[in-house]
């Protein structure tokens, strides 16, 4: 067993190293798939979206089985970061001011240690998919901070409705967990909670973003943000005192490919696909993995992690799921005569 622990520690010391060589063999296979048919790449980038960033709330409950929460969510940013960086610095355009990383630390702290630091500390109290259905919301909270700071206008009715029907789903799903007695530490109402906080600061961060000045290359500004929310994931892991639970030792295999394929493929991979996404097709349309995701998620936690799907959950998802639906449906209509708001980047990869 420790002989096989200590394999494992020597395989993600050199992980590093594994990255920048499947880097070197991305880079070199990219214009051979820029050749191919656009509907092509647009359906195959599409699938990546959608598969990707629904598993990584799978590969997020995998990862902290063993591994502490908030060490394993700093970790994976700051090394995707670093990657992310390594493609803009090979592009020519790794240069950044100070002002571009300070708004990457302020987004970071929004978007990586609240957002995804929430979802990652949330499934040690929820299952995976019940979590990518509340981080659905984040549309419905961006409508609502967006019309109340003013950078959105008033929601129409249509929206109204959608915006109620997605509190209305939450409420669904919260209500068991107040009278439900914690076993095993795992309290839904725990894990909900969380949630709905963390959501809500991710969505603030998201506007903020929108009205911030970022680096001219969105794979520079990414890799800013993931270094930066990446920190601070680190600092938060040793303030919670989670340092004496680290042991490499004990880290089982599965947690730590889960932890490579959250690194590689959820973080790196799945955001390369969502800015050629936003680059060759409407953002509306690039916008309905916001209610893609959950289904792949409950389902993917159903199938590989036994995780239970009550009628409750059903109806509830139906709620949220079609409300998002919905109010994404009433942007893109209401984009053909004014600039919408979009929902913003899921807070899972």
């Amino acid at each position: 067993m420790l002989a096989a622990a200590s394999t494992d520690e020597r395989r993600l010391a050199q992980t590093p190293l594994q990255f920048a060589r499947l880097l070197c063999a991305a880079n070199a296979t990219l214009s051979f798939l820029m050749a191919a048919p656009k509907r092509t790449l647009v359906i195959i980038a599409f699938a990546a979206l959608y598969v990707i960033w629904g598993s990584t709330y799978l590969g997020i409950k995998f990862s902290i089985e063993t591994i502490p929460p908030f060490l394993m969510a700093g970790a994976r940013f700051v090394l995707a970061g670093m990657i992310m960086y390594a493609i803009a610095w090979s592009q020519g355009i790794g240069k950044s001011n100070w002002a571009n990383w300070r708004t990457s630390f302020i987004i970071g702290a929004c978007l990586l240690l609240g957002g995804n630091g929430g979802v990652t500390i949330s499934e040690q109290y929820i299952d995976s998919g019940l979590a990518a259905l509340i981080v659905a919301i984040v549309p419905i909270y961006i409508v609502l901070l967006g019309w109340a700071t003013g950078m959105a206008p008033r929601p129409t009715p249509i929206m109204w409705m959608g915006l109620a029907g997605g509190f209305v789903g939450v409420g669904i799903l919260f209500e068991p967990g107040l009278h439900f007695h914690s076993v095993g530490g795992r309290n839904p109402a725990i894990g909900i909670s969380i949630l709905l906080v963390t959501s809500f600061i991710w969505s603030a961060g998201s506007l903020y973003s929108r009205a911030a000045k970022h680096a001219a290359s969105p794979f520079l500004t990414a890799a800013q943000q993931m270094i930066c929310g990446g920190i601070l994931l680190l600092l938060a892991g040793i303030v919670t005192g989670e340092l004496p639970r680290f042991h490499p030792a004990s880290f089982s295999v599965l947690s730590l490919g889960s932890f490579v394929y959250l690194v590689i493929i959820g973080a790196v991979v799945g955001y390369t696909a969502y800015i050629w996404l936003l680059r060759h097709c409407e953002p509306a349309k690039v916008a309905t993995y916001a209610y893609v995701n959950p289904i792949v998620a409950v389902l993917l936690g159903t199938f590989f992690a036994g995780e239970s799907v009550t009628a409750r959950t059903l109806v509830a998802a139906a709620l949220i799921i079609g409300s998002v639906a919905l109010i994404i449906t009433a942007q893109q209509l209401r984009a053909r005569v004014e600039p919408a708001l979009g929902p913003a980047l899921e807070p899972a990869d």
